[in-house]
């Protein structure tokens, strides 16, 4: 299969590029970094120079790459440009999809996330509601932006969505070296009984090479143990070299609810690391 990944050299992408090579498919890998291309062609794919924002060079790379599926890994984490990450997910993906469509391509893959959800009792399944309507200024402009990707990836006749957990792993924040981990060593984090879902980047691209063959929909993409603050920022912390953080037992938001995977898992999807317990512990 010719497969074509929007952001080849992220956390995912390093990890997804290799599966699907030595799954005997085609690949090519876009950037917008020229220094990336040597990474990305060293795994065995081909790399296009590309910005997302570049309407003409986005569709010079679709058309380049004549992709039977498109699979977007963008985002802008890695360089903590939050909000150049909404825009990749509104006008990034506008464009990508938009190029997809002019060049016949049937099956898009998107990245997502899992905790866009409304608030409620348990952890939520794909049938929940985006939090469009009740969201804090703050938290509606990420909501209303992967609301944006994923109606965006909609217009993609076969389109899969991928609502990733918090990611933790080699190039993720939750790692040695990583945001959070430099947070967590300057004492700046706390942890509260609000539920989140974590997954390894490992899973993550797992996930997006068995999705070339899911139906349509949306699948939380997440391990099996949505975790309170309170239970795994202290595991974090000392996976990382840091002190114990303070807990504040009782509070958290209404929307940290964490996520199920049971419709990923009911497709075989089964990850490495079932929970953050032993991902934390240094098996990453």
């Amino acid at each position: 299969m010719n497969i074509m990944i929007a952001g080849a050299s992220g956390a995912v992408g390093r990890l997804l590029v290799p599966r699907l090579v030595q799954g005997g498919h085609t690949v090519k890998g876009t950037t917008h970094r020229p220094e990336n291309k040597q990474i990305i062609e060293s795994m065995g794919a081909k790399a296009l120079i590309a910005d997302v924002f570049d309407r003409e060079a986005t569709f010079a790379a679709v058309r380049e790459s004549r992709p039977e599926v498109v699979i977007h890994q963008l985002t802008s984490l890695g360089s903590r440009a939050f909000s150049e990450n909404s825009r990749i997910r509104v006008e990034g993906t506008r464009h990508l999809v938009d190029a997809a469509r002019e060049a016949g391509v049937k099956r898009i893959i998107v990245q997502s996330i899992a905790w866009a959800y409304q608030p409620g009792d348990g952890p939520a399944t794909e049938n929940v509601p985006l939090d469009v309507e009740s969201a804090n200024p703050s938290r509606k402009r990420t909501v209303d932006a992967v609301a944006a990707l994923e109606n965006t990836a909609a217009e993609i006749p076969e389109h899969v969505i991928l609502r990733y957990g918090l990611f933790y792993g080699p190039g993720t924040w939750y790692t040695s070296g990583g945001y959070m981990a430099e947070e967590a060593l300057e004492g700046r984090l706390s942890g509260n009984d609000g539920f989140s879902s974590f997954v390894h980047v490992e899973d993550a691209a797992l996930a997006a090479c068995q999705a070339l063959d899911w139906p349509s929909g949306a699948y939380n993409i997440v391990d099996d143990e949505p975790a309170r603050g309170t239970e795994w920022l202290p595991g974090f912390a000392e996976s990382v070299g840091a002190t114990t953080p303070q807990t504040a037992a009782g509070e958290g938001q209404p929307w940290e609810r964490g996520a199920t995977n049971a419709k990923a898992r009911g497709l075989g999807w089964k990850p490495l690391y079932p929970t953050w317990r032993t991902g934390f512990g240094g098996k990453y």
